[in-house]
């Protein structure tokens, strides 16, 4: 341990599995508190053990991110639990494939309410806490490659990622005289069960399609957050990072 984020305390949203359960791993081992939020009770206490049996400090909570309420029992959970909230961690996301005319109404508000109302539930809710922690106080929101360019399938999952880019910039803004900062990250292709099962083939393609030639792998999203939300960003507020193996270059 470096202790990059000792002194911090860590809410991290969809924290049981794919991309949060590597931030919430590599935080812990870093010297932050973290609270895992999730709706997925049994991977979040398995990675709560993960942490705890290399020594550090984690706590589940049941957090359902499309409801305010929820979201202010983590905030408050974490402030009771470990002292205070110095760090968010908006991870908790969703996909599902479909165009404008394959889309339903349900599948479009259910993606939004997960991926865009769930981060600014979150921001909402944490903004009182983090801004008593002051200077060094930070949120990072994961939004998606998909956020910033378009394909032919995927319209909700398009609009609600994008949409966390300027939600991003304005809370950017808005929190900056409190001393909290906000930045966005913006992963590519990589491993985790949102990207499913894909034959040999797909995997092939989807290589073929990234400049670095190989998808990424959860830590390469873990390792960026843990940078934006530790002291070493202390001036870096309203950013994007791209980490995508080069595939925006392209674009």
């Amino acid at each position: 341990m470096s202790g990059r984020l000792e002194g911090k305390v860590a809410l991290i949203s969809g924290g049981a599995s794919g991309l949060g359960e590597a931030q919430a791993v590599l935080y812990a081992r870093e010297g932050a508190k973290v609270l895992i939020g999730d709706l997925q009770e049994a991977l979040g206490a398995a990675v709560v053990a993960k942490i705890t049996d290399a020594c550090g400090e984690a706590a589940f909570t049941r957090l359902d991110v499309t409801d305010l309420g929820s979201w202010q029992a983590a905030v408050a959970l974490t402030v009771a639990t470990f002292g205070k909230l110095t760090t968010l961690v908006n991870n908790a996301g969703i996909f599902h494939p479909g165009g404008i005319q394959a889309e339903t109404p349900q599948g479009w508000d259910r993606m939004v309410a997960v991926n865009q109302t769930g981060v600014f539930y979150g921001m909402k809710a944490g903004a009182p806490e983090l801004a008593k922690a002051g200077k060094g106080a930070a949120i990072v929101n994961i939004s998606s490659l998909y956020g910033l360019i378009g394909s032919p399938d995927a319209i909700s999952y398009h609009a609600s990622k994008a949409a966390v880019r300027v939600m991003g910039k304005g809370a950017a803004l808005e929190f900056v005289k409190q001393g909290v900062r906000v930045n966005t990250i913006f992963p590519g292709q990589i491993r985790t069960p949102i990207l499913g099962d894909i034959t040999p083939e797909q995997d092939a393609a989807i290589k073929a399609s990234i400049p670095m030639g190989e998808v990424g792998d959860p830590m390469d999203i873990a390792h960026a957050s843990l940078f934006l939300a530790s002291d070493e960003a202390r001036y870096i507020t309203g950013a994007e990072l791209w980490v995508d193996g080069g595939w925006y270059a392209g674009c």
